[in-house]
C-alpha cells in the first residue's frame, strides 16, 4: 500500500466519473439526431448499456479482459466476481493506483462501447434483443478485444502496436460492429430529419469534456503523459471541427451545427489511439485529416454503397478509429512517452504495419463474431420491430411513453 499515489488515485477516479459521464452524453448526442417519437427509445440505448455492463464487468468483463492471460487471447477467471481486487495495485497495469481504480476506470469504456454501437441501429430495432446484444457483443467481443490490447501477455499488445485509449478496442470495434448490425437490420422505410439538435449539441459537448477523463485518465497517474493527451485531445478536436465545417462549406455551402457536432466526435476519435504517444503539432494533423476523411465517409460512401447506419456510427467511430491508429504508427514519439515507440516520421516505419495489423485482426474479428451474435438473435426472437411499428415510433411501441407530449412526428 505504501507504494500507492494519492494523487494519482484520486485523479483517476475523476476521470472514471469524466468517461462516466460520456454515455449520458451520447444518449443526448444521439436522441437529438433522431425523430421525436424515437428519442426515449434512443435514449435508453445508451442507459441500458450504463446498468446492464455495470454490472457485467463485476462479475466477469474484468477478469476476462484483465485476469491471467490464456494463449494471449483471453483473461482467465482468477479476478470473477472481482475476487482478489482490491486496494492494493495490480503490478501489471499501475503500480501508483489501487486495482480497484483501475477496474473502475476500466469499467466506464466497457460501458460506452456496445452503446456506440446503437447509433447505427436508432428507430428500427426491438428493445429486448438489443439488451441480448449488448450483454453477448460485450462478453465475446469487447472483453476478449481490450485483453488483446491490453491485458498483460494479450498478443496485439505482445506484437507492439499502439492503442492508448482505445481505438481498436472501442471505437474500431464498435464502428465495425455497428456496420454488420445495420446490413443484417436493414434500412429505415422512412428517415426523417433531426428532433432536436441543440441536445445533439449539448451531448457532443458532454462527450467532449468526459473524453478528458478517457484520453488523460488512460496515462493512469498524473505526469506529463497526461498532460499531453490532454493537449492532444483537445487540439484534434477542434481541428476535425474545423476540417468538417470547412468540408461542409465547400460542398454544400452551409456550415450546420450538426456537422460541427459530428467534427468534434471524429477529432476525439481519432485522436484515442495516438493520445499518449503523439505531438500536439502531430494532433492538428491527425484531427484535421480525420475531420475530412469521416466527412467523405458520412457523407459520400454511406450514400453510394446504400447502407442505413442511422448515426453515422461506423462513419465516425469506424473510419475514425482507423486513421486514429494508422495516424498513430505515423506520428508516435518516443519522447513524448517512453513507453511507446517512435513511427514512421521518426524513423520506424515498421510501427506502421504493425498498426495496420491490429486493425485489420480488430475489424475481422469484430465483423465475424458480431455477425455471429446478431444472426442468432435474429433468428430466435427477431431483431426488427414491425413496420406499423416504425411509423408509429418506439417510444410508444417500446416503452409506452412519449418525449414531447404529443408532439412526436
Amino acid at each position: 500500500m505504501s507504494a500507492i499515489s494519492g494523487v494519482d488515485t484520486v485523479f483517476v477516479i475523476i476521470c472514471a466519473a469524466l468517461v462516466m459521464i460520456m454515455t449520458p452524453g451520447l444518449a443526448l448526442f444521439y436522441s437529438g439526431m433522431v425523430r421525436g417519437k424515437n428519442t426515449l427509445n434512443t435514449t435508453l440505448h445508451s442507459y441500458s448499456a450504463l446498468a446492464i455492463i455495470s454490472v457485467q464487468w463485476i462479475l466477469i468483463g474484468y477478469t476476462l479482459s484483465f485476469g491471467t492471460d490464456i494463449g494471449g487471447f483471453i483473461g482467465g477467471f482468477n479476478f470473477a466476481g472481482l475476487k482478489g481486487v482490491g486496494f492494493l495495485p495490480n503490478g501489471d497495469y499501475s503500480s501508483t493506483i489501487p486495482q480497484q481504480v483501475f477496474m473502475l476506470f476500466q469499467m466506464m469504456f466497457a460501458i460506452i462501447t456496445p452503446a456506440l454501437i446503437s447509433g447505427a441501429i436508432a428507430e428500427r430495432m426491438k428493445f429486448i434483443p438489443w439488451i441480448v446484444f449488448i450483454i453477448l457483443w460485450t462478453t465475446f467481443v469487447y472483453d476478449p478485444l481490450a485483453h488483446w490490447v491490453w491485458g498483460a501477455g494479450g498478443w496485439i499488445k505482445n506484437l507492439g502496436a499502439l492503442d492508448f485509449a482505445g481505438g481498436d478496442v472501442v471505437h474500431i470495434s464498435s464502428g465495425v460492429s455497428a456496420l454488420v448490425v445495420a446490413l443484417v437490420l436493414g434500412k429505415r422505410k422512412n428517415i426523417g430529419k433531426p428532433s432536436n439538435l441543440p441536445l445533439t449539441c449539448l451531448g457532443a459537448a458532454l462527450l467532449w469534456f468526459g473524453w478528458y477523463g478517457f484520453n488523460a485518465g488512460s496515462a493512469l497517474g498524473v505526469n506529463g503523459i497526461a498532460v499531453n493527451a490532454f493537449i492532444t485531445t483537445n487540439t484534434a478536436a477542434a481541428a476535425s471541427a474545423i476540417a468538417w465545417s470547412a468540408s461542409e462549406y465547400i460542398y454544400r455551402k452551409k456550415i450546420t451545427s450538426l456537422g460541427v457536432a459530428s467534427g468534434i466526435v471524429a477529432g476525439l476519435v481519432a485522436i484515442t489511439p495516438g493520445a499518449g504517444f503523439v505531438s500536439p503539432l502531430a494532433s492538428i494533423l491527425i484531427g484535421f485529416i480525420g475531420g475530412i476523411i469521416c466527412y467523405s465517409s458520412v457523407t459520400f460512401m454511406k450514400s453510394k454503397l446504400g447502407y442505413d447506419d442511422a448515426l453515422d456510427a461506423f462513419g465516425c467511430h469506424g473510419v475514425g478509429g482507423i486513421w486514429g491508429g494508422i495516424a498513430t504508427g505515423i506520428f508516435a514519439w518516443k519522447a513524448i512517452n517512453s513507453g511507446g515507440a517512435n513511427g514512421l516520421i521518426h524513423g520506424n516505419p515498421k510501427l506502421v504495419l504493425i498498426q495496420i495489423a491490429a486493425i485489420l485482426a480488430t475489424i475481422v474479428y469484430s465483423a465475424v463474431v458480431t455477425f455471429i451474435i446478431i444472426k442468432i438473435i435474429k433468428a430466435v426472437s427477431g431483431i426488427r420491430v414491425s413496420e406499423l411499428d416504425e411509423q408509429t415510433g418506439l417510444d410508444v411501441t417500446q416503452h409506452s411513453e412519449e418525449a414531447y407530449g404529443g408532439m412526436n412526428s
